[in-house]
């Protein structure tokens, strides 16, 4: 009996076939990365904006004001002998009731020069001139509420980690494509309910929920776009992240084209159910219906699969090898009860964790230097793009880990370099701490193929899935990291970076290269992996064929 690799290889490593579903499933990274990223222009600033007075709205409106008048005789009296406030969070401690007069509501205060009315805080009672340009302005997060922002993003993240581990494990129990199709379904549902909340705790409680969903269509696609091509053809797992970056380029022009984050927020969740149609297109990975048993069935989708390839299986190809290892649902010390693959599982939770933490906060670092929003987004994003060639022209060449190294040792080095440099050079600084942001999307970009390349196909979902969940963990530790580090030396978070980028570019250097290899099927592939290899990377042959499918 062949193995699954052999059948493949009959009917076609990346033929025809596998480019169309490629294609297909990569659309999804444009979705999830505008996901990611959309607080940015879902939560943008508001413009100008003022507290009201109590009592002013019914003033206004008896007295015909605009809103420019309004904000006079609102806030040009709280400036009066108080330079430090700006009428934004502090209002005059007074109320206009019916008796108050149309040309001078503070008259019986006086001018100012016999002493102003005394402050108070804003308390809910904000006028903006953009009332529904953003999450802020529609939900109040400005003054003491702004750290609410932070927390929308910060629960996104943990929708993120959510998925991770709950649709990470349903994906290898139940299967990838129809966890796949669920996720799409509830993230554009979630996206409608999110963009319509009546008030911010909603818009909370679903925003974590299509993060969750947002996950599980993200790490769904990649498994299955990794499973069914040949080991020479999984670059494909680096192609797909470009989508990714695609999905940051295109995400300003939307923002710009849409002037309130309601249809933001629809223009990003809605196109995720034409992904449902997939249903008929894109098929259950065969590899994961092998290591269900269901070798019938994963049989007709390699047939169907060298047809559409312009191949023809030979026909003593009426079963496929199915792994000996008994199947079990997936859990956390599968990925720890061996020597190597606890190794592996350990240095990948925490290259994820290093490459997100330090990427978020580049990314947060560059954005705090002002300018055209859009047009700096715009520019944040397209530096990426270099990562993914860089990767496809050096690791078919030379290996994963090489790549992997390098590319944190070179972000170490651009991060230290760049907080020692002089204030009075500041394109040097900004180009220097460019190249670390180039070098650790590197880095990050590499994590995603190997991770999914050291882990068995019976748990290759789930390990993928919870080793990245450490990804959301420093996207959510970053902005306090950042912020919080700089204010005792502006620098400071740059020396962290750079020392956990330093011990990540050591680390890695100790996992398999994974470089020409076919994928693991057991957790017994996988402790073999060092005696497997030769020095040309390529498989050696293994007396007992029921190792593999």
């Amino acid at each position: 009996m062949p193995s699954f690799d052999e059948v493949l290889k009959e009917a076609g490593e990346f033929g025809r076939f596998q480019k169309r579903v490629f294609f297909l499933l990569s659309q999804t990274g444009i979705t999830f990365s505008s996901l990611f990223a959309s607080v940015v222009f879902l939560g943008r600033a508001p413009g100008n904006f003022w507290c009201r007075i109590p009592g002013a709205a019914e003033l206004s409106e008896r007295c015909g004001w605009t809103l420019e008048e309004e904000r006079n005789f609102t806030v040009l009296p709280l400036l009066v002998g108080n330079e430090s406030v700006t009428g934004q969070c502090e209002r005059l401690d007074v109320t206009w009731g019916a008796s108050a007069s149309c040309r001078s509501p503070l008259g019986r205060y006086g001018n100012g020069s016999a002493g102003s009315p005394p402050l108070a805080p804003c308390r809910g009672h904000w006028v903006y001139e953009q009332p529904r340009s953003s999450i802020v302005s529609e939900y109040d997060l400005v003054c003491g509420n702004a750290w609410m922002l932070d927390l929308s993003q910060a629960i996104l993240n943990l929708g993120f980690l959510a998925g991770a581990f709950i649709l990470g494990y349903a994906a290898d129990r139940y299967g990838r494509i129809l966890i796949y199709l669920l996720s799409c379904l509830g993230v554009g549902i979630c996206g409608i309910i999110v963009a319509f909340s009546p008030n911010f705790t909603l818009f909370l409680i679903f925003r974590f929920i299509q993060g969750m969903f947002g996950k599980g269509t993200w790490m769904t696609c990649y498994v299955i776009v990794t499973e069914i091509v040949g080991s020479d053809q999984r670059m494909v797992g680096i192609v797909i992240q470009i989508f990714f970056t695609l999905g940051i380029i295109i995400l300003p022009g939307i923002a710009y084209m849409i002037p309130t984050w309601q249809g933001i927020q629809l223009a990003i969740s809605l196109p995720n159910f034409l992904f449902l149609l997939y249903y008929w297109v894109v098929p259950e990975s065969p590899r994961w219906l092998l290591t269900r048993k269901k070798g019938e069935k994963a049989l007709k989708i390699m047939r169907s699969i060298a047809k559409h390839n312009g191949k023809f299986l030979s026909p003593h190809y009426s079963e496929i090898t199915i792994s000996n290892q008994e199947v079990s649902n997936p859990s956390f010390l599968d990925l720890v009860r061996t020597p190597q693959m606890r190794r592996n599982t350990l240095i990948l939770m925490y290259a994820w964790f290093t490459s997100a933490l330090i990427y978020q906060g580049l990314v947060m670092r560059l954005g705090i230097i002002g300018g055209n929003l859009y047009l700096d987004f715009f520019i944040s994003g397209a530096v990426e793009l270099p990562s993914a060639f860089l990767i496809l022209v050096t690791m078919d060449r030379i290996g994963r880990r090489l790549p992997f190294a390098m590319g944190n040792i070179v972000a170490s080095a651009a991060c230290l370099i760049t907080a020692f440099l002089p204030e009075d050079i500041p394109w040097l600084k900004t180009t220097v701490a460019t190249l670390g942001r180039l070098s650790i999307t590197i880095a990050f970009e590499v994590v995603y193929l190997v991770n999914s390349e050291l882990y068995p196909t019976t748990l290759r979902n789930f390990g993928v899935s919870l080793c990245s969940s450490l990804c959301d963990l420093g996207g959510i530790i970053a902005p306090f990291l950042l912020f919080r580090l700089a204010a005792i030396w502006l620098e400071l978070p740059l020396v962290i970076f750079s020392i956990l980028a330093a011990v990540c570019g050591l680390l890695v250097l100790l996992l398999p290269e994974t470089k020409g290899i076919s994928l693991p099927e057991t957790v017994e592939d996988v402790e073999q992996l060092p005696s497997h290899f030769g020095k040309c990377g390529k498989k050696q042959k293994h007396r007992d064929t029921n190792s593999y499918i």
